[in-house]
């Protein structure tokens, strides 16, 4: 009777334990070792993070622009009301929106270990470029002059260079190198995963019918200022010395099945003719979610590198 108490008493204990992991939201993992960041020793491993969805009232676009953000472990616990931390921008490729990192990507699970805020916006079919025909296509300087102030005013970030990332698939991906070089005071990292990145000077009649329509919306003219101020091989043949010392750090990854893999080969030639700090992989893969789901991973390691002075 004794040794079937004491059974019975193993049992409740392991019962009680599962209800107060279930509360929690459940263990989708064993138990982890230290890593001074994220667990304790001994600690279950729970469910993907929180994503919430945010809108932003924008004067410039002249409607309401939605956003996703993933919130760090740990980031509404009373002890952290204090703490402030790094925010990274992961900008969605055409046709597609902002929440397709979160529902395409395994993101709010690779989010856990980096202790950083995710921000992804949304960028419609505009390139992440103030248009050229429409009065109200203002991407670029709704990303720049409200959605990362208003990141910064909503949430806890440490809203300085060195704490802000930015990166993103194809016309993303674009657009998150042309920021990091138009406005290299906003980000210590950007990056491109199969980025469009001669988008600015892409011929409109070679391109898809989604590609045509939102490059002729967007960039207007053959001969368009807007492409000019657009064109980022331009800015990388015309840019200083001085200015090469201030850029963020560039990151570049393309499939060498992708059709846009000579694209961002040339625009790597250019970069290293010009000396610009960047690092370059080329990778089997195509242009799918399969390639880039794999590849985020990859940059949110190398911004949290950036983040905590490791390289």
């Amino acid at each position: 009777m004794k040794k079937l108490r004491i059974l019975a008493a193993c049992l409740l204990s392991v019962i009680a334990g599962v209800s107060i992991a279930g509360a929690q939201g459940g263990p989708t993992g064993g138990l982890q070792p230290y890593d001074g960041q994220t667990l304790r020793k001994g600690e279950f491993t729970f469910g993907p993070l929180k994503v919430q969805d945010e809108n932003l009232d924008s004067k410039l676009m002249g409607r309401e622009m939605p956003f996703r953000v993933i919130l760090p472990m740990g980031y509404e616990d009373t002890a952290n009301a204090a703490k402030r931390y790094p925010v990274v921008y992961l900008l969605h490729g055409l046709t597609g929106s902002h929440r397709n990192w979160t529902d395409l990507a395994k993101l709010a699970e690779y989010a856990k270990p980096l202790g950083a805020i995710i921000v992804t916006p949304e960028g419609e079919n505009g390139w992440y470029t103030d248009g050229a025909t429409n009065a109200n296509d203002k991407y670029e300087s709704y990303m720049t002059k409200e959605l990362i102030p208003v990141v910064d005013k909503r949430f806890r970030t440490l809203a300085d260079k060195k704490n802000r990332a930015m990166a993103g698939l194809s016309m993303g991906g674009y657009g998150a190198l042309k920021f990091g070089m138009k406005y290299p005071e906003l980000f210590s990292v950007v990056g491109s995963f199969s980025g469009a990145l001669g988008a600015a000077t892409f011929p409109v009649t070679e391109r898809s019918p989604a590609s045509m329509r939102s490059l002729t919306v967007i960039y207007g003219a053959a001969d368009s200022e807007t492409r000019q101020d657009n064109d980022i091989f331009k800015m990388v043949r015309e840019i200083s010395p001085e200015k090469i010392k201030a850029l963020p750090f560039l990151y570049i990854d393309c499939g060498t099945e992708d059709f846009l893999f000579q694209n961002n080969r040339d625009f790597v030639d250019l970069l290293i003719q010009k000396k610009v700090p960047h690092e370059y992989r080329q990778l089997p893969g195509g242009h799918t979610w399969p390639y880039w789901n794999k590849q985020v991973q990859e940059f949110l390691t190398l911004a949290d590198r950036k983040f905590r002075n490791k390289e």
